[in-house]
């Protein structure tokens, strides 16, 4: 689903003389972003966060207007705290960006209150940038994406993969999965193209599958058993911080789930036809071209 309203100004030119500013780019998001722009050579691009060429850190304000200087357009992926990204926006905004394209994430906007919740506070510095973003005078297009694949192959959840075995509170609750490649070509399409202001696309696979599917079709893919099983909030939170995790870190995804087993990022949805003209990939396509190159071979 895409939903359409009013933006505050004309339309930001994507011409070979603007810098666009990539936030977060060593990220899963934001290092494709960064490929593809250099890649199609339409833009200068400025990779930042906290160790690249263009040193930014949330929580060093002084690093923010050297990473703004020359850019026209933001690729705004918000940190988890919510309290700087307001005052970011408003920066980047008097220092003359005129496009934002924020990440954020599918049923964000279904969350409403049940952030302290059922979300136990999850989401809410992806909130915070699709507020600061709209309410910026600037042009601004919201993209929503559902979970990647890519964190069944790239560190979430690769290492239980590898051993045989997924556990996760989140019952037969269905997840859209999305390639995190899909993502970044509409990221860089909205970033570089007109059409998109005022627009919030909503970003997810062809078909929706529980966990136990997923987790079925990459066994199948890697020609192994590896099992799911459903484990209590407490039981996986329990797991994580044996794991080595940090509190905070298992508190935020055990939020991530409640707010799926709550449905509220189960619907599909046609964001990427409508801005690429295509349909999304397939996880089962996806997860046979990840498995040859032995991804998920059993641990030794």
């Amino acid at each position: 689903m895409t939903t359409k309203t009013s933006t505050h100004s004309a339309s930001a030119p994507a011409s070979a003389s603007a810098d666009i500013l990539v936030l977060g780019a060593t990220g899963k998001t934001g290092r494709r972003v960064v490929q593809r722009l250099r890649d199609a050579g339409t833009a200068r691009v400025r990779a930042a966060s906290r160790s690249g060429g263009v040193r930014f850190d949330w929580t060093l304000p002084d690093t923010w207007e050297p990473a703004l200087s020359g850019a026209s357009a933001v690729y705004l992926v918000a940190p988890d705290d919510p309290s700087p990204v307001r005052e970011f926006v408003t920066r980047a905004t008097a220092s003359g960006v005129r496009r934002f394209v924020a990440l954020s994430g599918h049923g964000i906007d279904k969350a409403g209150g049940g952030f302290d919740r059922a979300g136990g506070g999850f989401g809410q510095g992806m909130a915070a940038g699709e507020t600061a973003v709209r309410e910026s005078g600037a042009e601004w297009t919201i993209i929503r994406p559902s979970n990647f694949f890519q964190n069944f192959d790239e560190d979430l959840w690769l290492a239980p993969l590898r051993a045989g075995r997924l556990g996760l509170p989140i019952g037969a609750t269905p997840e859209p999965f999305i390639d995190v490649d899909d993502v970044a070509e509409v990221a860089v399409a909205v970033l570089t193209q007109d059409g998109h202001a005022g627009r919030i696309h909503e970003l997810t696979g062809p078909r929706a599958l529980t966990f136990a599917e997923a987790t079925e079709t990459i066994a199948r893919a890697a020609g192994r058993p590896i099992r799911y099983e459903e484990l209590t909030p407490d039981a996986h939170r329990a797991e994580l911080l044996a794991e080595g995790w940090p509190e905070a870190a298992a508190d935020a995804l055990g939020a991530m789930f409640a707010l799926h087993r709550a449905g509220r990022s189960a619907d599909v949805a046609d964001g990427v036809r409508e801005v690429l003209g295509r349909a999304p990939s397939d996880l089962e396509t996806w997860a046979r071209r990840i498995a040859a190159r032995g991804t998920w071979s059993a641990m030794t």
